[in-house]
């Protein structure tokens, strides 16, 4: 079930059905060909590439630049693992970011996924992010995180829209019985 945009922020921290079964997705590297259809990764200046890069798009004329931070304890895990029970778009802007500081895992979906059932969990994608990784998320990509691998906090610098929350449209994984799990030991 996909809910509103005016700031909801409310966590779907259910579990599935005891005894259930989630499915597990391991997170592979971040490269440019595997990322593309969720938006794109920032090349040095000097790149070819970086003069056919698209553009950060602010509808409302609101970017903004901040340093964001999510703790490894902020969703529900088990060995190994980290549940993701929600996702998160924002329709009116791109979105950037970068892992300053520890190894995250960072889960995606494509914009035209409607997380209607069940089989709509084979759509999301996992990635690993080192420190000093950034990447760009396409208007309207679906994403939870980037989370920690392991205890602690990761600090993100954040381009994105001011007004985020007004344009930040969440759908509730389990709702639509597509929950899955992100494998987050080392690599």
């Amino acid at each position: 079930m996909v809910t509103g945009q005016s700031g909801d922020r409310t966590r779907s921290w259910r579990h599935s059905p005891p005894g259930a079964t989630l499915p597990r997705i391991a997170p592979v590297p971040m490269t440019a060909a595997a990322w593309a259809p969720f938006g794109w990764l920032p090349v040095e200046d000097t790149d070819p590439a970086d003069a056919t890069a698209p553009h950060l798009v602010f509808e409302w004329a609101d970017a903004h630049a901040n340093v964001i931070s999510h703790r490894f304890d902020e969703v529900v895990g088990g060995p190994g693992v980290l549940r993701c029970g929600e996702l998160f778009r924002h329709d009116a802007h791109t979105q950037t970011l970068l892992v300053l500081d520890v190894p995250a895992v960072v889960a995606v979906a494509e914009t035209t996924v409607a997380f209607a059932g069940p089989q709509d969990a084979a759509a999301i994608r996992a990635f690993r992010l080192e420190p000093l990784q950034a990447l760009v998320l396409r208007r309207g990509t679906w994403h939870w995180g980037p989370y920690p691998v392991s205890d602690g906090t990761v600090h993100l610098f954040n381009i994105q829209g001011w007004r985020y929350l007004e344009d930040n449209r969440r759908v509730d994984l389990d709702d639509a019985g597509a929950a899955v799990e992100v494998v987050v030991s080392p690599a």
